[in-house]
């Protein structure tokens, strides 16, 4: 395949105009110093029951083994943050702010293909695939390397100047094409995010237990019962949580998103405690329709606002660690 490093700059402007924030590309190769990371994260079990986080080893660590003949890995960030008279009031139930409009797979997926196409039609013929956090791709390595951020103390990716309220997603693709280096991080002294962790989950600097974290206990953990040794430590968190990046000082850059499809529903913010501890199915279909609250459902929902909101039956969950 021939060096297409001259259609860089269109393809950074098209992904623009599709509503992109920021768009790096860098080579598909192994990613070399992920691999004992990974490794060591598996074995000490910090992915819980997140058994599908064992699967495809090699194909997380080496784009080739997704999609043949790989050359370039074209990372693609999509702002979420919502305007803050959209945002939930403090003293209610909270929901991460990732899940507030459509389901972001659907946006995505969508905005990808577009740009895939586009690529196909005017670079010529490419190959490639679109990724939205739904394949064994290590999203947050490859934008590190394409220079979209630094990967900070909580795990995030923080990009100078926005913070990191956004979606990362990928365009794996055969071409070749020009490369962007990786800048450096400035998460410097701070350590708010570890010391606002309500479960301790991030357990020292760039390390995350997600067995501990918040969105694990209401999203990942399919149990009936959340385990009654983290009561009282999930504060107002019925679904997510933004602890890590409400406190990162770098997030006081956060503009609101331009992307209509993450717009909440207005009734969300006006749910008092007792709304979501009353809320029917029906609500909840009106409310989160299209959502990324589906993943874990109506009846995930409510046992994660029993947890919270101390509803829990007597001596149910004492047992579980």
């Amino acid at each position: 395949m021939l060096l297409h490093a001259e259609w860089t700059p269109y393809i950074k402007r098209r992904a623009a105009e599709l509503g992109f924030m920021a768009c790096g590309i860098s080579r598909a190769e192994f990613l070399e110093d992920e691999a004992p990371r990974l490794e060591n994260w598996l074995k000490k079990g910090m992915h819980g029951q997140m058994s599908w986080m064992e699967n495809h080893f090699d194909k997380r660590l080496d784009p080739r083994r997704l999609v043949d003949g790989a050359k370039s890995v074209i990372s693609l960030l999509l702002n979420y943050y919502p305007p803050t008279e959209a945002q939930q009031p403090a003293d209610t139930l909270q929901i991460s702010k990732y899940a507030y409009g459509r389901d972001y797979h659907f946006v995505i997926k969508d905005k990808l293909k577009t740009l895939l196409a586009d690529m196909q039609a005017n670079i010529g013929e490419v190959g490639g695939r679109c990724f939205v956090d739904s394949a064994p791709v290590l999203d947050k390595a490859w934008a590190k390397r394409g220079g979209l951020g630094w990967v900070g103390k909580n795990s995030n990716l923080i990009t100078p100047g926005a913070g990191s309220f956004y979606f990362i997603a990928e365009l794996i693709v055969d071409v070749e094409l020009a490369y962007d280096g990786a800048i450096r991080d400035y998460c410097g002294t701070c350590t708010k995010c570890l010391d606002a962790c309500p479960t301790q989950a991030i357990t020292e600097p760039y390390v995350v237990d997600g067995s501990k974290c918040i969105s694990y206990f209401t999203i990942e953990l399919k149990d009936q019962l959340i385990p009654q040794n983290v009561a009282g430590q999930l504060g107002n968190w019925v679904f997510g949580c933004d602890i890590c990046q409400d406190v990162c000082p770098w997030n006081r850059f956060s503009k609101p998103t331009q992307e209509a499809q993450f717009q909440p529903n207005e009734k969300l913010k006006e749910l008092s405690v007792s709304d979501w501890q009353e809320i029917t199915h029906e609500v909840f279909q009106e409310l989160f329709r299209q959502s990324a609250l589906k993943r874990t459902g109506y009846e995930g929902l409510k046992r994660n606002i029993r947890f919270v909101t101390g509803q829990l039956p007597s001596g149910s969950g004492a047992e579980a660690g």
